[in-house]
Formats: C-alpha cells, sequence, structure tokens
C-alpha cells in the first residue's frame, strides 16, 4: 500500500464514555437557556399584571357621580307615588333638576335610614342641591306639601257653630292651605268658582254622577260628597281645577272600589247611595251605621220623610245639633222635613265605613231613631209611640236645648 494519510490516533471516535458526557453537557446548555426563557417571561408576565392592575385603578377607576355643590334654585314639587323605590325617587329627583344625577341621590339615600320614612305624596324641593342635602329635605315631613286630611262628615264649605262661634273649616278650606308653596297658595273663592263650573268632565265628575249633578240647584254645591273622607293628595302647582278634578278622581276610585256601581241597595243609583250614606255619617255614630242606613231605605220604601235635622243644618250659616220650628218649616232643597226623599245633594263627606252601610244595611223594622244623651247613645224604634218616649228621654238629657 503506498504512502498516504495516517489516521491521528488522537482524532480518533471518541468512546462510548466520551459520548455520554458531551450529550450531558448539550443538555444542561439546553436547560439554562430553557430556564433563562422562563424566568424572563415571569418577569414580563408580573410587568403585565402590575400594569394592569395600576390601569383598573388608576386608569379605569369608578366615575364619581355627578353632584351640585349647591346653594340651590327655585323651588320645585317632585312626586313620591305608592310603591316608588329609592332608585325610582332618585330618577325623579334628577328629572326635575334637584339633584344633579340620580346615582349621586341613590347613594346619599342608602345610606340614610329615614328614607323607609318617606311617605306617598308631593314634596317641594330646592332645585340644583347636593345630593345628601336633597335627602334631607325629603325625609323632613315639612317638606311634604298638597297632603289633605278630610274628615268624616265635613262639607265643601265653612260652618259657625251656634253656642261657640267657633269656625269648623269646610274642605276648600282646608285644600287651599294643603297648596300653599313658600306663601304661594290657592284661595278658598277660587276652589269655590272652579269647582261650580259646567264643564263636569274636567272636574272629575263621574258618568254616573253626572245627569244629578247637572240637577243641583246651587252650583257653589255640586261636588259636595264627591271628595271623600280620608288622606288625599294633589300636586299644589295644578290650577284649581286640575286639583279639584284630581281630589274628585281619587275619591271616586275609592267608592267605586266598595262596589257602589254593582250594589242597587234600595233601588237607589249609585248617587243616591252616597247620597244616604252622607245622611248615615252625619246622624249616628260608627256602630249604629248599619241600623240608620235601614231607616231611611224603610223610611224611603214608604214615602215618610226622614226628618232628619242635619239636612236642616246642611244649607245654614251656623249650625248646631238642635234646630228650630223654623229651620224645620223652611223648604229647601235639603231639608227632609220639608219634603220626602232624599236631599238634593250629599250634605257631607261620608267614610268609606257609611257608603257600605248603605250597600249592606242592617236587618230590622226601624222606622225611628233620636240620639237621648251627650254621650251619642241612639235609641231604634218601630213606632211613633216608642219614639216619643225616647225624645223625652233626649230632652231631658238637654241634648236637644237650643242656642238659637
Amino acid at each position: 500500500m503506498s504512502e498516504g494519510w495516517t489516521p491521528d490516533p488522537a482524532r480518533a471516535q471518541p468512546s462510548r464514555v466520551g459520548r455520554r458526557k458531551s450529550r450531558e453537557a448539550r443538555a444542561r446548555r439546553k436547560r439554562g437557556r430553557a430556564v433563562a426563557l422562563l424566568a424572563g417571561s415571569v418577569v414580563v408576565i408580573l410587568i403585565l399584571a402590575l400594569g394592569f392592575v395600576f390601569y383598573k385603578k388608576v386608569i379605569d377607576k369608578p366615575a364619581i357621580a355627578d353632584d351640585y355643590a349647591g346653594p340651590g334654585g327655585a323651588v320645585v314639587v317632585v312626586e313620591v307615588a305608592k310603591g316608588d323605590t329609592a332608585r325610582e325617587i332618585a330618577t325623579a329627583m334628577a328629572d326635575k333638576d334637584v339633584v344633579a344625577s340620580w346615582e349621586a341621590f341613590y347613594e346619599a339615600a342608602v345610606a340614610n335610614p329615614d328614607m323607609g320614612s318617606v311617605m306617598p305624596g308631593y314634596y317641594a324641593m330646592p332645585s340644583q342641591i347636593p345630593a345628601a342635602e336633597a335627602v334631607t329635605k325629603v325625609v323632613d315631613p315639612a317638606s311634604r306639601v298638597g297632603a289633605l286630611v278630610i274628615s268624616e262628615g265635613r262639607q265643601l264649605h265653612d260652618s259657625r257653630d251656634v253656642n261657640t262661634d267657633a269656625v269648623k273649616e269646610g274642605i276648600y278650606t282646608k285644600i287651599a292651605t294643603a297648596s300653599c308653596i313658600e306663601d304661594k297658595c290657592v284661595t278658598y273663592d277660587q276652589l269655590n268658582e272652579a269647582g261650580a263650573a259646567s264643564d263636569l268632565d274636567s272636574l272629575g265628575v263621574p258618568k254616573w254622577a253626572q245627569d244629578s249633578v247637572r240637577k243641583v240647584p246651587d252650583r257653589d254645591r255640586q261636588l259636595e260628597g264627591l271628595l271623600a273622607a280620608g288622606s288625599l293628595d294633589f300636586d299644589p302647582t295644578g290650577t284649581p281645577t286640575q286639583i279639584l278634578s284630581e281630589l274628585v278622581t281619587d275619591s271616586v276610585a275609592a267608592y267605586t272600589a266598595t262596589g257602589i256601581l254593582e250594589s242597587g241597595s234600595g233601588n237607589l243609583s249609585p248617587y243616591e247611595l252616597l247620597v244616604a250614606a252622607s245622611l248615615v255619617e252625619r246622624e249616628s255614630k260608627p256602630e249604629d251605621f248599619g241600623k240608620v242606613a235601614r231607616v231611611i231605605l224603610n223610611r224611603l220604601k214608604v214615602n215618610q220623610p226622614l226628618q232628619f235635622d242635619s239636612t236642616v243644618n246642611y244649607s245654614l250659616d251656623t249650625t248646631e245639633v238642635a234646630t228650630t220650628d223654623a229651620d224645620r218649616a223652611a223648604v229647601t232643597p235639603w231639608n227632609t222635613y220639608a219634603m220626602p226623599g232624599l236631599p238634593a245633594t250629599p250634605i257631607s263627606s261620608p267614610s268609606i265605613a257609611a257608603l257600605q252601610a248603605m250597600e249592606n244595611p242592617a236587618d230590622g223594622n226601624w222606622l225611628y231613631f233620636v240620639t237621648v244623651d251627650k254621650e251619642g247613645t241612639t235609641v231604634f224604634t218601630d213606632t211613633y209611640e216608642e219614639h216619643l218616649r225616647s225624645i223625652e228621654r233626649a230632652l231631658e238629657s238637654g241634648i236637644l236645648d237650643s242656642g238659637r
């Protein structure tokens, strides 16, 4: 064999041990690079996470609700409807520009435990005030306006007591007082004029009463009895006609709920039931309502005059329990001594209980009753002879003494 290149023993192929060590070294280098890459990734993730937290807390933090700083502007009236939640009240406040945003009012409202005491109705509120101040005002009962309480047996117009000369305020006076906002009020005369208008639809008079109301001989009295006894609310910013319409509409709803349209008790129309209920209210205590209702129906059935002193007093400027012979003899559209049948209108605002008594009267044959003492004890009798004996008891007690 000719001379040529001879392999260098030093460059010979590595042994198996050498090859294993070489592979381990390469693996260690790869693992080192992987660890380094992983560590770098963790750092990047941490930086990104910290950046996101910073963004949420600083850049993307919740907006502060818009709020006024005060001092406040013109007074507006806000309605709180029955069943309104704090959110709904807040929206109403924002809509009327009392507060800058409903969110600000809501935040202040949920922090005030007195919000739970806010009653449905109307509230006089300054516009453009801080939300916390608005909440403080709405929970203050003094902010409520248009809140009317009509006591049972109250009449539209003022009357004066014969014996004490005290004035009993009528419903129109009560409405005028409740209508005041910053000393601006609807007046008694404005209400009386509006209540006498011929447009009965504009006054909220129901269809079932309109024919009878049109026949009322004194237009000033045509709404008598159509404003129910109880607690009512009205928007005091309305016109006198709008105020009366709101009150009549709510009252009629209360009457309708009793079943007045379906009753037909004694073959009376709904309006006649209302008239009779006003007599029940003025003539007796609640425990006797059912019996008085029966007396009314029994007398109407036989066309016997009702002869109620309350109907005599109705058209008088001064009133008392007793009436004089001259008063009872005076022929008026209301005096049931001078004519049979019901008076021309209700003589007061009856309670729901009195109306229900007319719709569901007690059973009995009574034709007479009289209150026999100042405690209000009422005796019911079937015959005139028995009634005369009851009158003697009443005379002895002094309840029938007249101050005229």
